[in-house]
């Protein structure tokens, strides 16, 4: 949610910045302003009439106890009381429409967000692979078959191997980013409509989220939603930022408008693991932190011998709660082309305000302010197995997997499929 009483002051700016994303989003600020401008004068004007309201009052009390004719205090009390009636239901519903408008705005994009197309920044390592798709190289031990009689289209069984895989990629990424400060968490999949409200999915995802009506609850497309709602309604210390969570979950994601692309394997599938980290910051720690959770995804992408490119998300692509979105995208040899891996947003204060977090500054007596929210996906399980896979192959259809995940129960390397 954006501040309201940054657009009061600077709607020419907010409109500048949200015209980055698009013109019809820049649109939306003048409602935001004409809403406001209807609410606040309803509201002002009902309190001018109540302290009139006071005052004729006391008028009232003071003339029946003088034995004064009253009747001409009594028919204005009459016409304030229903003037105020009439003002208070204007604001209330100025102010509901005001919250609507409002929650439709995305998040400002920040100055260094790329426009108007992807920034590549670097590229590391040889991509230069081409070979046989995961699939191919993983035979039974992805069964998309079985997955699909079973739950239908993009759904499989990970078998054998591949789980021993998973297990210690999953393994690996907490000890090391515990070792970052991060503490881990196995968060609920299952959250009310606010939690996603508050991180921004809603209203903008709605056509991506599985929604179980019957108990009016939503399952998550990944463990960001949570994380963030950890401390909703919160207000933390200063001195305890910052917060830094490591959460595993299972995501799902219907995968709606995706139009038959990458039908095959598990590379876009409606239910997968995923480690993602989470942090809340102080305001000005915010760019620093993004930083750092891009740092700690190239780390593993290195240490897993992934070659990978990172890139500076245009405007127009971040999504709603993101002011600046960086892509890792890894090098699949079955494609021969880069894909999306990872990904780290910063989301500055959008999704702690609409949470209600905030944090209370070390001065005495000091208002408490919006912290800042940021997140970043360590290891998307299935498509860091697909990178693994395809980047390990060897000419006899083996695979040849990173010594670091041996020490956590992977094989050091897959025989070829049957």
């Amino acid at each position: 949610m954006l501040d309201l009483r940054l657009i009061r002051r600077e709607p020419e700016a907010v409109r500048a910045a949200l015209a980055r994303r698009g013109p019809d989003t820049a649109a939306r600020v003048d409602a935001v302003v004409d809403l406001d401008t209807r609410w606040r004068e309803a509201t002002q004007a009902a309190e001018g009439l109540r302290a009139e309201q006071k005052a004729a009052s006391g008028e009232l009390a003071a003339g029946k106890r003088e034995g004064r004719d009253v009747a001409p205090q009594l028919a204005r009390l009459k016409e304030l009381s229903a003037e105020v009636k009439a003002l208070g239901e204007r604001a209330k519903a100025a102010e509901a429409e005001l919250q609507d408008v409002l929650s439709t705005l995305p998040n400002l994009p920040d100055p260094t967000a790329a426009e108007p197309d992807d920034e590549v920044l670097r590229c590391v390592g040889e991509a230069t692979k081409t070979g046989r798709e995961h699939q191919q190289l993983a035979g039974e031990r992805i069964d998309m078959e079985r997955g699909a009689r079973l739950s239908g289209a993009r759904f499989a069984y990970l078998r054998g191997d591949l789980v021993m895989l998973e297990l210690a990629l999953v393994q690996w990424t907490l000890t090391l980013l515990r070792g970052h400060g991060f503490e881990p968490v196995i968060p609920p999949v299952l959250v009310r409509e606010q939690a996603l409200f508050g991180t921004g999915f809603l209203p903008d995802t709605e056509q991506q989220i599985y929604h179980l009506p019957a108990d009016d609850l939503y399952l998550v497309g990944t463990s960001e939603v949570a994380l963030a709602s950890l401390h909703a309604g919160e207000i933390l210390d200063a001195a305890d930022l910052p917060l830094r969570y490591a959460g595993f979950s299972p995501c799902f994601r219907r995968e709606a408008g995706a139009g038959g692309k990458d039908t095959g394997g598990i590379f876009r599938v409606h239910q997968f693991d995923k480690v993602e980290m989470f942090s809340f910051v102080q305001p000005d720690r915010g760019v620093a932190e993004h930083e750092r959770l891009l740092a700690i995804e190239e780390e593993i992408m290195v240490a897993l011998e992934i070659p990978y490119r990172v890139v500076n998300i245009a405007v127009d692509d971040l999504g709603a709660s993101a002011a600046k979105k960086y892509d890792i995208e890894a090098w699949l040899p079955g494609q021969g082309r880069y894909r999306e891996l990872t990904s780290t947003s910063n989301t500055t204060d959008f999704q702690a305000r609409r949470l209600e977090i905030r944090v209370r500054p070390g001065a005495e007596k000091a208002k408490p302010e919006t912290l800042h929210t940021l997140n970043g996906t360590a290891v998307a399980v299935g498509r860091t197995m697909i990178a693994l896979l395809e980047n390990g192959q060897r000419e006899d259809g083996s695979v040849g997997l990173p010594a670091v995940l041996t020490p956590y129960g992977a094989p050091s390397e897959l025989p070829p499929a049957n």
